[in-house]
């Protein structure tokens, strides 16, 4: 177990957040959970609240706090377009002024500091797979811009704020990542599909279905996390997170039609602007300075989050497909610190 720390998470009530702060409690750390609820849910982190090393602040990140901390995870946008699409300006100055406000902190504090980033700073790549060398292909005045330019522009503040403050940073960059407490009307590919398969409604495929993406599981990204966090000073990034196994979209849909035996049809919608037509990450520096590589296969992972949505979705029935119940759906992690029960540190609740 690592030494005690004091860690703050922001956008810890999310669907990444949520597991972050749990592994860091695990650890034996004290967490301070910050969200302003635009996308996260108290529900995500609801078994934590009685582990008294566990502390939760309602707060918007656009504006200043003032915390001691002596380390910070940056996870605070919304990440999928139905959500960040819905006010565009506020997700600038989420990514904008959320970067300053929480460097500004890292700085007054001698924190460590981690920015989440993504792989849409690559835009529609014209390189494939995505090395971390390659400056991308990204519309600055498209539908998209304002999440892909703004997490460009909070690298920049990251490394700019590294070299003229001496400020300690990690960015990591995010592939498509997938697992339980998605939302299910968050608009990505993964949670589309299973919602509508689960639901026997047809399932929708924007283009033709032969775009690709590479999907990580959210037990796997997170121990990406926590290794770089854990890299000598040296190793800043920006380091790719993903899964490299590339799959097809349409490949994707009648796999979760086989896998929830559902009676759902495939239809296709005209692609929207800006979206990527590949994705797939060069994880070899991953490799090389983590140690780092995912090890939950598409098939397991998918398992673990279609008995999530089957049990959200029936409002806590029992499992009727035949996946895994969603109790004992989750994969494992490092035994539970004294505090949290073992029963509450398996859960996948929403």
């Amino acid at each position: 177990m690592h030494g005690q720390k004091r860690i703050m998470v922001t956008g810890g009530t999310g669907f990444l957040g949520s597991f972050l702060c749990e592994r860091l409690l695990r650890e034996g750390n004290d967490v301070l959970c910050v969200d302003n609820y635009y996308t996260g849910s108290r529900d995500n982190v609801l078994h934590l609240l009685d582990d008294p090393r566990f502390e939760i602040l309602r707060h918007d990140i656009t504006f200043p706090l003032y915390v001691e901390v002596d380390e910070i995870y940056n996870l605070a946008c919304p990440a999928s377009p139905v959500h960040y699409q819905h006010d565009p300006v506020q997700t600038v100055k989420t990514n904008v002024h959320g970067a300053i406000n929480m460097l500004g902190l890292a700085k007054r504090t001698k924190a460590k500091i981690f920015q989440a980033s993504t792989s849409e700073v690559y835009g529609d790549p014209a390189v494939h797979p995505q090395p971390e060398e390659y400056r991308g292909s990204v519309n600055p005045i498209g539908p998209r811009a304002c999440y892909d330019e703004g997490k460009r522009c909070a690298e920049t503040l990251f490394f700019d704020y590294h070299r003229q403050y001496g400020v300690e940073i990690r960015v990591a960059r995010i592939f498509n990542t997938y697992g339980p407490r998605m939302q299910t009307n968050d608009g990505r590919v993964v949670s589309n599909f299973i919602v509508q398969a689960l639901q026997n409604e047809p399932i929708t495929i924007f283009g033709n279905g032969t775009q690709t993406r590479s999907f990580c599981y959210v037990d796997d990204l997170i121990e990406g996390f926590i290794r770089l966090m854990a890299t000598p000073a040296g190793v800043t990034g920006p380091i790719n997170l993903g899964n490299p196994g590339e799959f097809q979209v349409r490949e994707l849909a009648e796999m979760v039609i086989a896998m929830t035996g559902s009676k759902s049809s495939i239809v296709y919608k005209p692609l929207p602007i800006d979206d990527p037509t590949q994705r797939k990450p060069d994880i070899s520096r991953a490799k090389q300075e983590l140690g780092w590589q995912p090890t939950v296969s598409l098939s397991q992972g998918l398992e673990k989050t279609i008995a999530y949505f089957e049990w959200k979705l029936s409002g806590g029935a029992k499992s009727t497909t035949g996946v895994q119940s969603w109790r004992t759906a989750y994969t494992h992690l490092p035994n539970p610190a004294a505090g949290l029960a073992a029963q509450e540190a398996v859960s996948i609740r929403p």
